[in-house]
């Protein structure tokens, strides 16, 4: 009886928090590859050009400096990434300075096509979050079947990316994704962030509060949707995503959590941890990884997250921590320093603890970024809280990104992974029996 009550608070809520599929224009692509951000130098060189591309077409040529776009300028290696995810169809005014002149072009670019899977439905739709933005969501499910199916909410990493596959995206994790979507047999939703894919916004002026809004924005619209079994969703999480999984379950009731590559303690201590690996990784010997904590990261990371101050004004009471400090003054891996500040006060723990669905949890024995000591602290919170049925699973030879390396240092230098279909089919057993 609550869950009909509910489902028909959600389709009233439905007039308010969706619009039509053509309000949001479709995403494009610079069909060019750049140089990296020079700090030196505003702009991004043109390193090559698809000889096809619109901006070849429109006069654009390899070497030059692009400096603004729709006179925004490009100034920042953040203002390029909100700039390259804003990148929707229609004319763009693009400013270039080639040999020291400078040039105007109106680009005229085409959208992306959209995903599709063999013997799958995709729906592109978007919804509008309490904050007024409208943001992509995708779902997919089997072209057969029942009329209503299972459904599972995927939930995405930290950074600024999208969670579509759109055209030449290859990675280990986009293959997993691939894998859940085409072999799970449900419903599948996945939400774009602000300012990734079609939504609106600049995901990195977004802070965790407006993020997490979105995605219970669009939880309670899937689960309104006539093709779906509101009974019998599940979440799937992934990195910071496998964080929120628990939350979002307790929040709508969900039939399950899959928690993949997760941590459970606050921000604060997880950043000093992930710092301890990474000197260790450089070499360090214990005694100076201690004398480093003391003296730059433990008031670095104090400053910026439990005394909630940016990282320029940690860094101007102490300037002896710019030697160590090797984030932006305002943002710490693409996201703004609001984002952390909020994010420090999640209770993740405390999601945990008032668990009642069934919990499979995984993490890679090669994963640098999050560490197993957390992992196991989750099970001993789901024993304590009373919790019957979770798993722990520690996956031999993966890291965090879905790869197989031979050890964690293979992956903390970037060197690429092996895929192995066991790094899926580990999901897909278990989303088949919860």
């Amino acid at each position: 009886m609550k869950k009909m009550i509910y489902l028909t608070l959600c389709l009233l809520l439905q007039v308010t928090i969706s619009w039509a599929d053509s309000e949001l224009k479709r995403r494009a692509s610079w069909g060019a590859q750049f140089e990296p951000f020079d700090l030196k130098r505003p702009g991004k060189v043109v390193r090559n050009l698809d000889a096809d591309s619109t901006l070849a077409q429109a006069g654009i040529q390899k070497g030059d400096r692009l400096v603004s776009v729709n006179h925004k300028p490009i100034h920042t290696a953040e203002a390029w990434n909100d700039i390259t995810d804003a990148l929707t169809e229609g004319v763009h005014q693009i400013r270039v300075i080639r040999d020291a002149s400078s040039h105007e072009y109106d680009v005229d670019f085409s959208g992306l096509a959209k995903e599709t899977h063999p013997g799958i439905k995709t729906i592109y739709h978007q919804i509008t979050s309490d904050h007024g933005i409208k943001q992509r969501v995708i779902v997919t499910l089997p072209a057969s079947g029942p009329k209503k199916h299972k459904g599972m909410v995927v939930l995405q990493g930290l950074s600024c990316s999208s969670i579509e596959q759109t055209p030449g995206r290859q990675s280990a994790f986009v293959r997993l994704l691939t894998d859940l979507i085409r072999k799970s047999d449900r419903a599948v939703l996945r939400i774009e962030k602000p300012g990734m894919g079609d939504s609106e916004g600049d995901c990195s002026n977004t802070d965790f509060a407006t993020e997490l809004n979105g995605y219970e924005t669009a939880i309670r619209w899937f689960l309104a949707q006539d093709y779906v079994d509101a009974d019998e969703v599940i979440v799937y999480g992934n990195s910071m995503g496998s964080a929120l999984a628990p939350y979002m379950a307790n929040q709508f009731n969900l039939a399950g959590v899959v928690s993949d590559g997760t941590y459970v303690r606050s921000w604060f201590e997880h950043m000093l941890e992930i710092e301890r690996r990474i000197l260790a990784f450089k070499g360090l010997t214990q005694q100076q990884i201690t004398e480093k904590m003391t003296r730059s990261y433990i008031p670095l990371y104090y400053g910026m997250l439990v005394e909630k101050k940016s990282y320029q004004k940690v860094i101007d009471e102490k300037p002896n921590l710019v030697e160590d400090n090797y984030h932006g003054p305002g943002h710490m891996y693409g996201r703004p320093v609001s984002f952390y500040h909020q994010l420090q006060q999640f209770d993740v723990a405390g999601a945990w603890e008032q668990l009642k669905v069934p919990a499979r949890i995984r993490w890679g024995t090669h994963d640098w970024i999050m560490s197993e000591a957390d992992n196991d602290l989750i099970v001993e919170i789901l024993k304590q809280a009373g919790h019957k049925d979770h798993v722990l699973y520690k996956h031999e030879s993966l890291d965090h990104w879905q790869a197989i390396h031979p050890n964690p240092l293979s992956s903390f230098e970037g060197k690429k992974g092996q895929w192995d279909d066991a790094i899926s089919g580990v999901l897909l057993d278990w989303i088949a029996r919860l």
